[in-house]
């Protein structure tokens, strides 16, 4: 019978709303878009921003997306993650054959940071590993985890110890199970004239005060392409995602495939490699999206490959990333 292990994991995504109306999606982007993480500008001007025309109209602009990828398990994000979980738990059992809890909180929504931290205090551990299904780091993701996590132990009384991943966006085991994926893909659907690497964006000016974000995506996408051996001129970097009017990290993923089209490039392929889980922003906005503007422009063939998800080879990853982290306690 397996031993009872001293150490848990918590395994950490962004979150989604509950369901796909107006109103949760109100709930959810109140508690996204106040984390100064996310939206560094001074609070009141932000407040009012957010107050007077974010809340009051996006809510109602963005529900019919979030419809369109909407499954009677619910939300794309948490099944799958819910799936991550499960076959997560069977990979650390078998290797330390001991029962390895893994518990899933959502830095927004639910479950809860706090929900997942109680219950891995449930199960009496003294050590804590915080996996973020974040590849590359940025202060508005891995960051925002951190700051969170920190303020919920302020009133514990007995800290446990925690290790952190930080990263893994060169690791060389997500690498190849990202080009495993791509290559498997297009075993079944050919190769295409461009393959695309689209990472979700973030304002400009947070790479200019230090975010290691963007260089990070382009280190793995570069090492993606150098595993498939690609050529310089079959494979490009592109960022999504952006929101307001402020400068965002470029090219952009729309632009770019629109200007791909208009160049007369008829079969395209997406690969989003800094997404764990396939969510709205791949399910609907790249795969559907994007999609209708490349086909607008004149492309012919256009193709979404899913993230990794529950794969096999990305629950092995998941897997070798604790067991690093853990090793640091022999």
């Amino acid at each position: 019978m397996n031993i009872k292990s001293d150490f848990g994991v918590l395994l950490v995504n962004l979150g989604t709303p509950e369901k796909p109306d107006a109103k949760h999606i109100r709930q959810f982007l109140r508690e996204f878009l106040s984390d100064p993480r996310v939206i560094d500008l001074p609070r009141p001007l932000w407040s009012m921003i957010l107050n007077g025309f974010i809340l009051p109209f996006r809510p109602h602009k963005i529900k019919h997306a979030y419809q369109k990828i909407w499954t009677n398990s619910g939300s794309p994000l948490r099944y799958i993650t819910l799936e991550q979980q499960a076959m997560l738990k069977h990979k650390l059992n078998e290797f330390y054959d001991a029962q390895i809890p893994v518990e899933i909180g959502m830095t927004y929504g639910q479950p809860t940071l706090r929900e997942g931290l109680l219950k891995l205090r449930q199960h009496q551990v003294t050590k804590v590993i915080i996996l973020p299904l974040y590849p590359q780091y940025s202060a508005t993701t891995t960051a925002s985890i951190f700051d969170k996590v920190a303020e919920l132990l302020k009133k514990c009384p007995c800290l446990p110890e925690i290790r952190m991943v930080n990263h893994y966006y060169a690791n060389p085991t997500y690498i190849a199970a990202v080009a495993q994926s791509i290559q498997a893909y297009q075993l079944s659907h050919g190769k295409p004239e461009q393959l695309i690497f689209s990472f979700h964006g973030i304002p400009q000016r947070y790479a200019n005060k230090g975010d290691p974000y963007p260089l990070q995506c382009h280190e793995t996408a570069r090492l993606i392409a150098q595993e498939l051996n690609l050529e310089q001129d079959e494979w490009k970097i592109t960022f999504q995602s952006r929101l307001g009017r402020a400068e965002w990290l470029k090219p952009y993923t729309d632009k770019t495939l629109a200007a791909l089209a208009q160049q007369g490039v008829k079969n395209v392929q997406v690969s989003c490699p800094g997404f764990a889980v396939d969510c709205l922003e791949t399910l609907e906005e790249i795969a559907l999206q994007n999609r209708d503007t490349f086909f607008t422009n004149g492309g012919e063939k256009y193709a979404y490959i899913p993230a990794l998800n529950a794969e096999r080879s990305h629950i092995e990853l998941l897997a070798q990333l604790i067991q690093n982290q853990a090793q640091s306690w022999v």
